[in-house]
């Protein structure tokens, strides 16, 4: 019998700052679509790893950063653009609804600013500093930080989570995205489940099973009006799967990504597939972090849960 995870990248402006041209529609829909899942999960009592971008939890900055050794010109967008726009560039309300719901989510780290461990640029020094200040955030609300979600998918630097006692990350899924994603199920028959694995660093290495927005625009236009959303029926393939066998099916996706009502009726069908599969069966939805105290039989704390209460 497997499990399902779904983990969220909580981003805001966060998740966009860095690009030139940032896509508007999402770029606004992140509080939308962050309220909307907070409601959907409760109504299913689901829980989730919400993987959150540390600078949300601040109520305030200067937009300065001076001890941070980001590169020149990282926060321009929060001192210049968006200087007037806190919506994007703070969090703390939606954090709290996030803590203080009757679901037993997880709380876990997106970095401090959203900056892409993979890349070249991003020296042990800046990774360091994006851990640190996360982790000193969280635990100013009460949180300990158990699993990390890497900015855009781009793993490095993973002795510097497991020096800082991070137990589980997420790796790129080992299938496609969209098109590809169900070509590689049908066409090669792979498995949508995933197997996590312990690394070098002692790390858990929980990977993605699908991207839940892998396919938009004008096929999902086209493909909805044949037959039905096919994030939907992939979602629900790989739920069958996980009740059926060993294996974690770890879905995940950004809040932004609800841009409109077709996207909260995704979301809805996905989430009752699972609630209710989880009723006739011995399925288990779990957290990144539940992931991680099973494969190593460590418990973050003495439930076996993580910690998601604040002050």
């Amino acid at each position: 019998m497997g499990s399902v995870v779904i983990s969220l990248d909580a981003e805001l402006g966060w998740g966009f700052h860095d690009l030139p041209n940032p896509p508007s529609e999402r770029v606004e829909a992140g509080r939308r679509g962050w309220s909307v899942l907070l409601d959907l999960f409760s109504e299913y009592d689901i829980p989730a790893t919400w993987a959150v971008v540390g600078h949300l939890l601040l109520d305030r900055c200067d937009g300065e950063h001076a001890d941070h050794p980001a590169p020149d010109g990282w926060f321009e967008r929060e001192r210049g653009d968006w200087r007037d726009r806190e919506d994007l560039r703070f969090g703390p309300d939606l954090v709290r609804e996030t803590l203080e719901s009757d679901v037993d989510h997880e709380f876990a780290s997106h970095s401090f600013s959203h900056v892409l461990f993979g890349r070249p640029e991003t020296d042990r020094e800046l990774a360091v500093a994006e851990l640190e200040r996360s982790i000193e955030i969280a635990t100013d609300w009460n949180q300990s930080v158990k699993s990390f979600v890497y900015p855009r998918n781009d793993v490095g630097h993973r002795d510097v989570l497991a020096d800082h006692g991070i137990s589980a990350y997420r790796s790129k899924s080992p299938t496609g995205y969209g098109v590809r994603c169900m070509f590689d199920l049908t066409v090669l028959n792979r498995s949508i489940l995933v197997e996590p694995t312990i690394d070098e660093h002692g790390l858990v290495d929980i990977p993605a099973s699908i991207f839940l927005f892998g396919f938009e625009g004008h096929a999902r236009t086209v493909a909805e009006s044949v037959w039905e959303d096919p994030m939907v029926a992939l979602a629900r393939y790989g739920i069958d799967e996980a009740a059926t066998n060993d294996g974690v099916f770890h879905m995940w996706l950004h809040p932004n990504n609800l841009t409109h009502e077709r996207d909260d009726r995704r979301m809805r069908a996905i989430l009752a597939y699972l609630d209710q599969r989880r009723s006739e069966t011995d399925l288990t939805v779990e957290t990144m972090a539940d992931v991680a105290c099973r494969i190593t039989g460590v418990s973050t704390v003495a439930d076996g849960h993580p910690t998601v209460s604040w002050n």
